[in-house]
């Protein structure tokens, strides 16, 4: 975390904080580091404002009149640092990062004004068939890869006209791939309940994995949550757990909007046992506990969110539970269950903190109960009763 609490030889201790300044990336990380806060919020409130100061110092470096860039590789690197850098989430701007690294370096030496169309759909084919890196090296990506890369790269160009770089942006008509739909894996009550039984881990993996199935929280949500975001039955889901590389940091949740989700009384349960189980660590770790974490390591200091996510994944593997299934599956899950049991959509749509009731249709489309089954009996009635009917229908007449 950001803020943390040091010992002192003394015997004592004194707030600081550290993080990453503005700017940095893997090959020139700096860091900016105070000590000596007597409290959490001191420490909090110092490093709100260096946070400030730190990007001003940044924008003052920043050279004006640098260089425009010329090839697509530097047109990618500006993109990175100039819009990236303070516009997009931490992870967003590593994931696109990544993406990049997949691109031909032939391709990237390019001038802007060369590349056309063509260039690019030469390029989506042959991540299609030999694309992959590292341990992958020479396998094909799939579709969605391809096409998140190509989303990128026009995130770019887009970016690059509005800066006045390019004139166009090429990649809508070099038609990247279009991903084959995939229905999201809805586990059954019974491959739940077997996936919470067989959880072990001793930072309360089985409690976690039940609130999941429970309140259908996304990840990082559930990992951000603090005992004070529980207030009676109710959970105040306001911030969520994010991790870039091995540093994590809490931020705002999706939608930047706090939402309150109704826990069912066992999962209830269950988690006020948890907590009775979490209190033995306050007392060894005392004053060096770190943070109000529900889920978190013996010392209160929050878990690795992809770290979670492995360890799940794994256990859906040795439970051979649906082949694809992750720690997602839970919260689709979810709202495949709410559905199902007739829940209305506006209401399973607030729940998952869903923007609107569209995103919730569009993503559980499958899960609506009885729509084909309604349209099947609502024909077979208007079927009979024609038949007992004396006026019969009109047939349609086509206007000429």
């Amino acid at each position: 975390m950001s803020v943390h609490k040091r010992k002192l030889k003394s015997g004592g201790h004194v707030w600081a904080y550290c993080f990453d300044a503005p700017g940095s990336g893997r090959t020139n990380r700096r860091q900016i580091y105070a000590s000596g806060f007597a409290s959490k919020k001191e420490a909090q409130d110092a490093e709100a404002a260096r946070r400030i100061e730190a990007q001003r110092e940044q924008e003052l470096r920043i050279e004006t009149q640098g260089p425009i860039p010329a090839t697509l590789a530097s047109l990618l690197e500006e993109f990175f640092s100039e819009h990236g850098a303070k516009a997009l989430a931490a992870k967003t701007l590593q994931r696109y990062r990544e993406m990049a690294r997949y691109l031909k370096p032939e391709l990237c030496a390019m001038p802007l004004t060369a590349i056309r169309p063509i260039h690019l759909s030469r390029e989506w084919n042959r991540l299609l068939v030999s694309g992959g890196k590292g341990r992958k090296a020479g396998k094909p990506l799939s579709r969605k890869t391809v096409r998140n890369i190509a989303g990128m790269l026009s995130s770019a160009y887009t970016r690059g006209m509005r800066w006045g770089i390019v004139d166009m942006n090429p990649v809508p008509a070099s038609e990247p791939p279009v991903p084959k739909k995939k229905e999201g894996i809805a586990l059954t009550t019974q491959q739940q309940e077997l996936l919470i039984a067989a959880a072990t881990a001793s930072w309360g993996m089985d409690v976690f994995l039940e609130l999941d199935a429970a309140v259908g929280a996304r990840r990082g949500e559930l990992l951000g949550l603090q005992w004070s975001d529980l207030q009676g039955n109710r959970l105040m889901i306001g911030r969520s757990l994010s991790q870039v590389g091995k540093q994590v940091f809490l931020k705002e949740p999706k939608n930047e909007k706090v939402r309150t989700v109704t826990i069912p009384e066992s999962a209830l349960k269950r988690l006020k046992e948890h907590r009775k189980r979490q209190q033995p660590y306050r007392e060894q770790f005392g004053d060096t506990y770190q943070g109000d974490f529900m889920f978190c390591n013996p010392d209160g200091s929050p878990l690795r969110p992809d770290s979670v996510s492995s360890s799940v994944s794994l256990l859906f593997r040795k439970l051979k539970l649906p082949k694809g299934a992750s720690l997602h599956t839970l919260r689709h899950t979810h709202g495949s269950h709410l559905l199902a049991a007739g829940v209305p959509l506006t209401d399973v749509s607030k729940r998952l903190g869903h923007t609107n009731p569209h995103v919730t249709a569009t993503v559980y489309a499958h899960a609506l109960p009885g729509r084909d089954d309604l349209a099947a009996k609502a024909w077979e009635e208007f079927q009979k009763r024609q038949v007992t009917d004396e006026s019969p229908v009109q047939p349609l007449r086509r206007s000429h």
